[in-house]
């Protein structure tokens, strides 16, 4: 007993210097507050405010991805550079300057490796998520000594992580069960991928083609069986639009056996069933679509759009296949974010300073929080989800 009274007291003294009440992380999240460079962390039960995490540089095309207990935030900076954001203390845990110019992450199936795509140096770095040490770097070499812009990365069961070279029309998986040494499997992918979203049971990786009038399908459990082409010619024999913003893909397009992707440059969303890899309809829609993303339990698919459109949102049913409502949130949606078991969606409104909350069942706004220019938004339960 008398041994153990230093412990205690010990322990006493750190409860009473917290200044952070303890807490789960399950309700938290960030938005991105691009042109201040931070971000604000938010409770998404409490639709508020907790504070903002300063010092994360060039936001301009950020993006998060989160660790497996959900208390860091892995930030990704278009000027290369990756912040492990501490939630509850709400401050930088680490910073590392990785890349001249970069548009993405991933984090392992495991949760022990973060990974970033960087368009320059072309290639993908990956890095201990514990300490941000460097771990593999993977340069996306073609052709006689080019390097590629990277897109599309995302993480697969097995520790894998694949990802899309823009430049040299190729998926490549690299395997990290020797993280010193990648074991790089590389498919002809097509004409300029854009961007790649990996099915909920990390099962199928498509790229979605800017090059092409069409997409690449890869089955990770046959890779052997190569890339297929899917909706070859969807936009032929039409006029082409010109193309004010590229649509984002990622898993959140899924819902069940039938996958909801913006068609590029047009007007429209593509219905694809997930067995067959077949179009079965097309949803017009009041714009050029950015993101299709599915309300967690199916239900819904909420579109933003690029400009001059951007300032609604419209939400389809997918019982139905048709629209049954347009929002105006603000001007310039930027992103949108479900909760994790979707009773409410987060929307970014960059022009408008302003991030608002509606309720999905009844489609109507809960709430508004103010934020500096918000873009993306992101929520702590991808955390538990491949592909996010």
């Amino acid at each position: 007993m008398r041994a153990s009274w230093p412990l205690l007291l010990a322990s006493l003294l750190i409860a009473g210097c917290s200044t952070v009440p303890p807490r789960g992380t399950g309700d938290l999240g960030v938005v991105i507050e691009r042109d201040a460079g931070r971000v604000q962390v938010v409770d998404t039960t409490a639709r508020a405010s907790l504070g903002r995490v300063n010092g994360l540089g060039d936001l301009s095309h950020a993006s998060v991805v989160f660790a497996r207990d959900g208390r860091y935030a892995y930030v990704f900076g278009r000027d290369g550079g990756l912040t492990k954001v501490d939630l509850l203390l709400r401050r930088i845990d680490r910073r590392v300057m990785q890349a001249g110019n970069s548009i993405g992450g991933a984090i392992s199936q495991d949760g022990r490796f973060v990974a970033a795509q960087n368009y320059a140096p072309g290639g993908v770095k990956v890095f201990d998520a514990v300490t941000l040490a460097p771990v593999a770097d993977i340069p996306a070499v073609y052709g006689n000594g080019r390097l590629s812009k990277v897109v599309g990365l995302a993480d697969a069961p097995g520790n894998r992580f694949v990802f899309s070279l823009f430049d040299a029309g190729e998926i490549w998986v690299a395997d990290l069960a020797d993280p010193a040494h990648p074991a790089i499997t590389k498919f002809p992918a097509g004409k300029q991928p854009y961007d790649g979203l990996i099915t909920p049971d990390g099962r199928h990786y498509i790229a979605g083609l800017f090059g092409e009038d069409g997409l690449a399908l890869l089955d990770l459990w046959h890779p052997e069986q190569g890339v297929r082409r899917i909706l070859d010619g969807y936009g032929r024999g039409e006029q082409k639009l010109p193309l004010y913003k590229m649509p984002h893909l990622r898993g959140w397009a899924v819902a069940g056996t039938r996958a909801y992707l913006p068609a590029i440059g047009r007007h429209e969303i593509l219905v694809v069933d997930t067995q067959s890899w077949q179009e079965t309809a097309r949803i017009p829609v009041a714009g050029q679509p950015v993101f299709a993303i599915v309300r967690p339990d199916g239900r819904q698919v909420w579109v933003s759009f690029a400009f001059p459109d951007n300032q609604h949102v419209q939400v389809i049913d997918t019982e139905s296949g048709r629209l049954v409502r347009t929002l105006e949130p603000g001007q310039a949606v930027l992103h949108l974010e479900f909760t994790p078991r979707g009773e409410a969606v987060w929307v970014s409104s960059r022009d408008d300073g302003k991030v608002t909350v509606y309720d999905t069942a009844r489609l109507e706004k809960l709430a508004e929080l103010p934020a500096a220019a918000p873009s993306g938004i992101f929520f702590t339960h991808r955390a538990g989800r491949t592909g996010f």
